[in-house]
């Protein structure tokens, strides 16, 4: 029987790949799913002990405008969650992250990507192919049965300081 650490069987933590995150010395950007929410937040790693600079979660799209009885998790949530995260970063002038998403699986055109694109669009230099983003009806929402006033959302954010 293997001996593998608790956190690794409870499918919450990748060693490895933390390992090769911390070697960096770069703060990180961690991107979180729950059943209900999105979680972000702007660490920095000092000998392995994480300090939590910003730290924010989907919910605050609420302060925006956002509907309700809409999904907070979905892929324009995911996205407007990155631009608003990315915007706070820059008014906070921190240091350019790297993206850190733990046990959570990349999949091309997702929730991820959605949110690396809000980054990106906020002002973060982050390298990413574009094919990997999600299609422009699908962040703006108009594939949801109840529309969602995504621009007038985005424009709340970007004006904020």
């Amino acid at each position: 029987m293997t001996n593998l650490k608790r956190r690794r069987k409870e499918y919450k933590t990748d060693y490895k790949k933390r390992f090769a995150l911390l070697k960096s010395g770069l703060p990180r950007i961690i991107f979180r799913k729950t059943n209900r929410y999105l979680i972000v937040q702007y660490i920095k790693s000092k000998e392995a002990q994480d300090t939590i600079v910003l730290g924010m979660d989907s919910k605050e799209l609420l302060k925006y405008g956002w509907p309700e009885k809409e999904s907070i998790k979905s892929i324009p949530a995911s996205y407007l969650t990155g631009y608003l995260f990315g915007k706070k970063i820059l008014l906070k002038k921190l240091e350019k992250p790297i993206l850190d998403f733990g046990m959570t699986r990349a999949l091309h055109k997702t929730k991820v990507y959605a949110f690396i694109k809000g980054l990106i669009d906020s002002g973060i230099k982050i390298e990413c192919e574009k094919e990997n983003f999600p299609n422009e009806s699908r962040i703006k929402g108009e594939h949801l049965k109840n529309k969602i006033l995504f621009d007038e959302i985005k424009s709340k954010i970007g004006k904020e300081k």
